[in-house]
Order: C-alpha cells, then structure tokens, then sequence
C-alpha cells in the first residue's frame, strides 16, 4: 500500500476560509479516488496561512481490473439499436459480442468489457490538476500574464508550487507528475517566510512535517491552537492574571500564523474607566488580540498551576463549530477578581532578535490608539440621553414593507405593556425599557462595534438613571440570541424580549416573508425558539393567538402592500401558530422527548367540542392549541403514564377500540357512532362495567383537566384498563343483532372521545391490538 502527499502553496489564505478549504481538498480528492475504485485507509487534511497539505494513506499502487457485462438489443434488432449497442460498449462487430437469452428464452447480444486497471499514479496525474483549477474558494483571482485569459486558473491568493508524491512507506515515492497553468507538480516545498525561507525537499508526509516544524512551521491547526492557548494562558498565570478565553479569536489568530510566538503587553490604567466589553472588543476586532482580567479568588486547596490547560486546549482543538466571536461574556457588574485588566497578549508569527519588543510595542500603539477612539465614543455618547436618541430611529429603515426602527419601537412598547400583567412585570417599566430598548442603535460606540447593541444601551441607561429593570431589559431583549445562550429572567426584560420577537415574526409573516427551507434571512427560528425558551424556562403561560392577532392590525395601520387576506389577522396567526408548534416539536425532541407523545399531546380534543372526521377517518381533529406550557406539561405527563403497566395495556385496549371503529365506520360513515350509547341496549354486565367506567372517566378527567393537573386525568385514565381489558374478553362487537353491533360500537365511540380529551392515543407508537 502507498501514501499519498500533496501540498498547494500559496500566498496568504483568509483564516476564515482555511478549515473549510482543508476539508473540501479532503473531500475532493478521496471522493475522485473512490468513484475510480481506489479505496484508502485514511486521510488528513492541514492548512496554515500558506499551504493546504493533504495526507492519503493506505492507497492500492494501482486500480482493480474492471469487468463488466453490457446488455444490448435482442437479436434481430433494428441496425440503428444494434449500432448504437457497439457504439456504447466500444465494439468493433457483433463478432465481439455473444448472444444470450432472458428467463423468457428470447435472445439478445451481450458485451463483455474486460478493462485493465491503470496505475493509481497516472489515476492522480489526472485528477489533481481538474480538483485544482475547480476548487470551491468562496473568493478566487487570477493573476500574472496569465490572468488576461478567461481560462488561466483562480486560486484564493497566487499559487506557487505544488508538492505531489505517492509510494510505499519502504521506497522512496515517486512524484505525481502534472502541471496545472504553467505551475509544475514536484517535491520541494518552503518553511516559514521569514525564519527559514530556503526550498526544502521532501518524501513523504511524515518527513515533510518534521521538516516543516524545523523550518518554523506548525502544519496542524490544532497544535497551534493548543501551543497559542497554553503559552497565553502560561503567560498569564506568571503575572497572576487570567485569560479572558475566546474559541472564535483562537480559532481566527490560529489561522494567522504558521509559528506562534505568544507575547504581553500593557495600556494604558486609565482607559479601564470604559466598559470592559468595549475594551475587548477593541482589542480583539482591531488587533486580534486576547484580554486579561484578575484571577478570581481561589477557594479551599485552590487550583493547580496549570490545571485544566490540556482539557480547555483540546476542547479548542477538537471543536466544529466556534461560537461568535463578538458574544461580550463580561456583565456590567463584572465582580472583583474577573475585572478586565491592562494588560493583553498578542500572538506573533516571528521568533524576534529582540525578544519581541518592537513587535508588542507597535501593537501598544495601536491599541492606546484604538482605545482613545473608543473612549471618545463613549463619553461623547453619554452625554446624550438616550429618549433624545429617539427621532433618529425614524430614519433607520427595518424593513422597507415593515417600517422604521421608530414603528416598530411603538409597535414594541405597546405589546410589552399589554404583556406585562401576564409575565408578572410592571407596566410602565417594560413600556419604559421597550421606548429605549433601540435607542443605543444610533449611538457612537455600536455604530463602530454593532455586536455591542444592547449591552451599550444597559450601560448609557444606568449611568443617565434609567430603572436597574428598564437598563438590563435593553441589554437582554435581544436574548436568547442561540440554543446555549442564557434567557432573560426579570419580568420586566421577558415582557420587551418578547415583544421584540413577535413583532418580528408576525411582521416577517404578515408581508410574507417566511423561512424557506434551509433558508432563513431573518433569523425567524431563532426568534421562535427564542420565544418557546423563554415561555417554558420561566414557565409562563401566554395566549398566543390573541398576542400575535393583537399585532397585526398594528403592523397593517402602518404599512401598504400587506397581503389583503391578513388585514384580518386570521391567516398570519394561524399559519404562525402551526410554526410555533413545529418548532416547539423540535425543541421538545431535543431535550429527549417522543416526538409521538408530542403529536398526541397537541391532538386532544375536549368532548365539549363538536367533532369533525379526521382525514384518516374515524377520529376528531384537534384544534390548534397555543398554550406552550401546557402542551409540555402534558407531555411529560403522557411519558410518565405510559411508562406503567396501567398505561401501555390501556394504550393497546384503545388501539384495539380505534381499530375496530375505523373498520366499521368505512362501512356505517364517519359520524355513525356520534351518538351516545343507549343504557337499555347493554345486556352483558361488562357492558355496564364499561359504561360505568367511561362516565366516570368522563367526569374526573373533566375536573383534572380544568385544573391543569394532567398527571391526575392520567390517573383517571388508568382506572378504564380493567374494565377495557374485560369487555374485549368477553363481549363481541360485531354481534349479530344490528342494534346490539351499533350500541356496542358507540360506546367504544365514547371510549375513543373521552381518550381523545386527554390526549391522540392514536399517534402513540406501541403495538397494535388486533380487532
């Protein structure tokens, strides 16, 4: 078995575009020498800030021997069919094909096409060089005297050489010749632009990564980012501090560098007067560098020097999916010992003569700088109440269907009113929050850091004497802004942070723009799983439908070109009430639950109500509920019944109830047993047993339900197993008498309806009792 090593060399890739680089050549490559029958044993893929390197091992020197039999027309077949035949299976005369017969005995020609496999060498030559000049670069150019042909190659920054070996691990490889725009494949790659910029030639992988690392390059992004990680945090530690980690920033600074050298450096004490938040972001978006605060207070033993490093470096190193890099994860009322210091820590691509002062004291330059700007923005910012900041959202355009930011902001401030009373807030403190909840939109500081929208606000609010309710509900109604990230708590934060977002989903619905399948501009999930979070995490009970029906005649007295079916409300409600409950199902299945439990926790139907056929027959169709809470509470009662004996066997007795009615009922109608059932008909004491049963199931889950107790009508449920089981033993449905069949299937009826008003036994999996 043979190895493969391919590097493409090259003038500086972006950081944010190298993990999906090394992972498309991946892909790439491993897929073309799958679908010519080469397998491997396994691949790795690297990027540094210069090269994509890709590792291939275990591969076959050369392709399997292919054999493949060919049916072509039945003999006697026109010409043109029998032409046609030879043509696609590369035959000279029917001379070269046999003649063969189907299970019918009719005779057709048939190819046999026997085809040598080519050496997995040549297979490479001709694959890389088309992976190469299509790769999948989100941003591309062409460059040189080549670049006036329309056809001359696009990379994402110049191309320069292209390392390509392949052989077994016991000879020296041979090199995969091919040429892609003038740029010849070959064996001598380049180590670090400065520290070793001298042509090295290479083998195979393991040697070309040796080499590299003497050369002053890291080829694996993982190592660097554990090297960045460990040294600052080791930095940090000497001068007693502790670093501010930050996963996006690492990820980002590890694509900057190919040898990391970790340096501290200071500013100035009198720019910590500014928010720490803003501090960081200054930092870290301008210079790309990590902020330091003081060591908490350890308590008891304390913690080890170094503890936790290798965990939290290979939790770095190992994770798909960065979280933003702009989420602030210092408070406003950031304690003592997690203050922001004046200190950070840049990391350097060179290994300077001078130990890396010239290089820290440029970039303390910058940042004093940077954060002499900030602080201007700042200051100047709260110099301006923020109710005077209010005109100017009038001018800024939300949607050109929906408004100005002003709209919406009344549209806000009225609905967090209406809510306050049912989240338990104070009116005019969520009116208050909400009138300023946009305010720090037109704002110095987030017009140069719009990540810090919110959060200013909180700070501007406080300092100019805003409630401590009204400053932190304009920094948290925007939350939670994903499925980790922490929800608002205060009443009077949840009644704006709600307003927020029903006024965005019903203002995104009523102009019809709705998410589309993997399309989402607007972020209209996030905003409904925004709502179900904070809803059932602070176990709210809020009338959808008359919230969002509510909103709507708001959003169309301001606006022309809606949809004039919505001008009623009742479309946009519905339709958004259905993906409020799709997106609840998601979010329950993601905490564990059965999604079959969920479905029959939404279709219970009151036996009040009038039934209506569903589409499969014989059941009712559940209304639409809008009471989030509810519907989870119910759901985790359904889970805990079924989980005992009571449960599961009356789930099969009622199964086998539906059964037998949905077969009769394609014979009688769907509304054949509607009716009750007549008492003067029962004439087996396990009919009366059963009867009695049914009204008394009836009457508890009633009073539970009315109370909301949905493990008590479980408990109610429970007492029909007996009688359910008995009269399925003893008592025959389809008797002969017709009167007898009709009452007997009726009261089954009743059995299904009183269910039915817990919950849609029907759509719970299980095993299906036989009529």
């Amino acid at each position: 078995m043979s190895d493969l090593l391919l590097e493409l060399f090259s003038e500086e890739i972006p950081a944010r575009m190298q993990r999906q680089a090394a992972d498309d050549l991946k892909r790439l490559v491993t897929n073309a020498l799958v679908d010519r029958g080469l397998t491997y044993e396994g691949a790795v893929a690297y990027a540094t800030p210069r090269r994509l390197a890709l590792q291939v091992v275990g591969l076959p020197s050369r392709q399997p021997d292919l054999r493949e039999e060919r049916k072509g027309p039945r003999v006697g077949a026109p010409e043109a069919a029998v032409a046609g035949f030879l043509k696609s299976a590369g035959l000279a005369s029917l001379d070269q094909a046999t003649i063969a017969k189907d299970k019918k005995g009719a005779e057709f020609y048939l190819a046999v096409i026997e085809r040598a496999g080519a050496e997995t060498i040549d297979v490479l030559a001709e694959i890389l060089p088309a992976i190469v000049k299509s790769f999948p670069w989100p941003k591309s150019m062409r460059w040189g005297a080549a670049s006036e042909r329309g056809d001359s190659l696009r990379w994402v920054r110049p191309l320069h050489s292209i390392v390509a070996t392949f052989g077994p691990e016991t000879e020296s490889p041979e090199i995969v010749r091919f040429e892609v725009d003038g740029i010849a494949s070959g064996n001598v790659t380049h180590g670090h632009r400065f520290l070793a910029p001298h042509p090295i030639r290479v083998k195979r992988f393991e040697d070309y990564a040796l080499s590299l690392e003497r050369a002053k390059v890291v080829i694996d992004p993982a190592r660097r980012r554990d090297i960045i990680l460990h040294d600052a945090k080791d930095l940090a530690f000497a001068q007693g501090l502790e670093l501010v980690e930050d996963a996006g920033l690492l990820e980002e600074v590890a694509g900057l560098v190919e040898w990391p050298v970790t340096l501290m450096g200071t500013f100035d004490e009198s720019f910590l007067s500014i928010p720490p938040e803003v501090i960081r972001a200054t930092i870290r978006v301008n210079q790309k560098c990590f902020v330091l605060r003081n060591h908490p207070p350890l308590e008891g033993e304390g913690r080890a020097e170094g503890a936790g490093w290798g965990e939290a470096a290979r939790e770095v190193a190992t994770s798909a999916q960065y979280p933003s890099p702009l989420t602030p994860t210092l408070s406003p009322q950031a304690g003592r010992g997690s203050e922001l210091t004046n200190r950070f820590i840049l990391v350097s691509n060179i290994e300077a003569s001078d130990g890396g002062a010239t290089v820290v004291a440029g970039n303390e330059r910058v940042i004093a700088a940077r954060l002499s700007d900030a602080k201007f923005f700042y200051e100047t910012d709260l110099k301006t109440k923020l109710e005077d900041r209010l005109p100017k959202l009038d001018a800024i355009v939300f949607h050109e269907k929906l408004g100005t930011q002003g709209e919406r902001v009344k549209r806000i401030a009225a609905l967090a009113k209406e809510l306050a009373p049912i989240v338990g807030a104070d009116a005019f403190l969520a009116e208050r929050a909400a009138i300023l909840c946009k305010a720090d939109l037109v704002s110095e500081m987030v017009g140069e850091f719009p990540e810090l929208q919110g959060l200013m606000g909180r700070y501007y609010a406080r300092a100019q004497g805003e409630d401590a309710s009204v400053a932190a509900a304009i920094e948290e109604h925007y939350k939670p802004q994903g499925p980790t990230d922490r929800i608002p708590t205060d009443p009077t934060s949840i009644a704006v942070a709600l307003a927020d977002k029903l006024d965005t989903l019903v203002g995104f619905w009523a102009i019809g723009e709705k998410p589309t399948g993997s399309k989402d501009p607007y972020a209209l999930r996030r905003a409904a799983l925004g709502v179900i979070r904070i809803v059932l995490e602070n176990e709210l009970r809020l009338p959808l439908h008359g919230v969002m029906a509510g909103l709507v005649p708001a959003i169309h007295a301001r606006r022309e070109g809606v949809d004039a079916r919505n001008k009623s409300g009742h479309d946009v409600v519905a339709d958004l009430l259905e993906f409020f409950i799709d997106r609840l199902k998601v979010y329950l299945r993601d905490k564990g639950a059965r999604h079959d439990l969920i479905d029959a926790a939404l279709g219970a139907v009151p036996e009040t109500e009038a039934p209506s056929p569903s589409p499969q027959g014989g059941g009712e169709q559940a209304p639409l509920q809008d009471d989030l809470l509810m519907i989870t509470r119910k759901v985790e009662a359904l889970d805990t019944f079924l989980a005992t004996d009571d449960g599961r066997n009356l789930l099969a007795g009622y199964k086998r109830a539906s059964n037998i009615l949905k077969a009769e009922e394609k014979k009688d109608g769907p509304d054949a047993y509607a009716h009750r059932h007549a008492p003067n008909l029962r004439i087996e004491p396990q009919e009366h047993k059963l009867a009695a049963a049914i009204a008394r199931a009836r009457e508890e889950t009633a009073e539970h339900l009315s109370k909301e107790d949905f493990a008590g009508a479980m408990r109610a449920l429970s007492k029909l197993r007996e009688p359910v089981d008995v009269f399925f033993d003893d008592v025959t449905v389809n008797a002969d008498n017709a009167d007898l069949r009709l009452n007997r299937l009726r009261l089954l009826a009743e059995l299904r309806r009183v269910m039915m008003g817990v919950a849609d036994f029907g759509k719970i999996a299980g095993e299906s009792a036989t009529a």
